[in-house]
């Protein structure tokens, strides 16, 4: 048994951690990463000088809404049915699914059920998105956060008609 074995034995306690495919799931962030830095140093778009607070807000809406969305919504289940398993509905609009498997299935059933997990890579796209296709990008940031704001207002209005029913 190898040094790295024996730490990752020691660090599991038993658990199944699929430590391996964290490292690929890092691996692959960082070649997702440096190939749109390398794509705009080719195409010579240039890094944004500085982000506009307009635009920072919609990025954080929009990767709020598109991770709720990858890792809860019923509409969105078939991507994730490879790697999770149906428990119930967590909350309005949102399922609870128990990820699944083992190795590499069960890493990204991790990462496709984590909304937090999954909001470090709708960012970086959205970030991406500004650079290659600002346009397009904002627009659709624009989208997503008047459905997250829908959403609020949605659940404010349930939460009135409950309290003047009670």
């Amino acid at each position: 048994m190898t040094e790295i074995q024996r730490q990752a034995e020691e660090y599991q306690q038993g658990a199944e951690r699929p430590l391996g495919t964290y490292v690929g799931t890092l691996g692959a962030y960082g070649a997702l990463l440096g190939g749109l830095l390398g794509a705009a140093g080719l195409t010579r778009r240039g890094l944004p000088r500085r982000i506009r607070a307009g635009d920072l807000a919609l990025m954080a809406c929009t990767t709020h809404k598109l991770s709720r969305l990858i890792a809860k919504d019923p509409v969105l289940s078939p991507l994730r049915v490879p790697f999770t398993r149906y428990e119930g509905v967590s909350a309005p609009a949102e399922l609870s699914e128990d990820v699944r498997g083992h190795g590499v299935r069960h890493g990204i059933g991790e990462l496709l059920t984590c909304p937090f997990c999954m909001a470090q890579w709708v960012a970086t796209a959205y970030a991406g998105g500004l650079v290659f296709a600002p346009r397009a990008t904002r627009l659709f940031g624009t989208i997503m956060t008047a459905v997250a704001c829908a959403d609020w207002l949605q659940l404010a209005y349930a939460r009135l008609q409950q309290s003047a029913e009670g």
